[in-house]
């Protein structure tokens, strides 16, 4: 029973490499991705043959590449656009090129691109509401305070200390 979609009779055998050689790239590829870019996926030997495909330089070691693309939504997605694009030149005879094409494929048919897509925007989201939250915190209160203490209270009608503005000076009155 295979241990993915790939089979060796997919692929030619290269010097080097055998289909079966091939068809375990691309399934660990696949499982990589599914087990939701698991640090204990990314083996020496997967990372080896990665860093010769889909027109990917070896980082100084696998701890770099997998920090590069694998730690956070946004870097994930970078991958898989990476990975799509590649136009996968060569002869199967002689490259991987054929289960870069057959990758390729199947990250299309699983709709990964769409997945992590919509996980980075939440990402994104999900910061930004953060930082929202924060910032409303840090200044909704001073508005809010002027608000409660209205035009009847004997408050100074002075603006509050934060938000004060201040004579702005040229920071360079001149150049010679």
């Amino acid at each position: 029973m295979p241990k993915g979609p790939f089979l060796p009779s997919e692929f030619v055998p290269t010097k080097f490499s055998t289909a079966q050689d091939k068809a375990d790239f691309g399934n660990t590829f696949l499982h990589l991705i599914e087990s939701e870019w698991a640090r204990t996926a990314f083996s020496k030997s997967f990372y080896n043959r990665l860093s010769m495909c889909f027109s990917h330089i070896a980082h100084y070691d696998a701890a770099g590449f997998y920090e590069t693309w694998f730690t956070s939504d946004a870097d994930r997605l970078s991958f898989l656009r990476h990975t799509l694009a590649w136009p996968c030149w060569g002869d199967p005879e002689y490259t991987f090129c054929d289960v870069e094409r057959a990758i390729q494929q199947e990250i299309r048919k699983r709709n990964y691109l769409a997945r992590y897509e919509l996980r980075a925007a939440e990402a994104v989201r999900s910061r930004e509401m953060e930082t929202l939250k924060r910032l409303e915190t840090k200044y909704r209160t001073v508005a809010s305070r002027q608000l409660d203490e209205g035009p009847d209270c004997s408050a100074p009608s002075s603006p509050a200390p934060e938000v004060a503005q201040s004579t702005r000076l040229p920071v360079q009155a001149s150049l010679f």
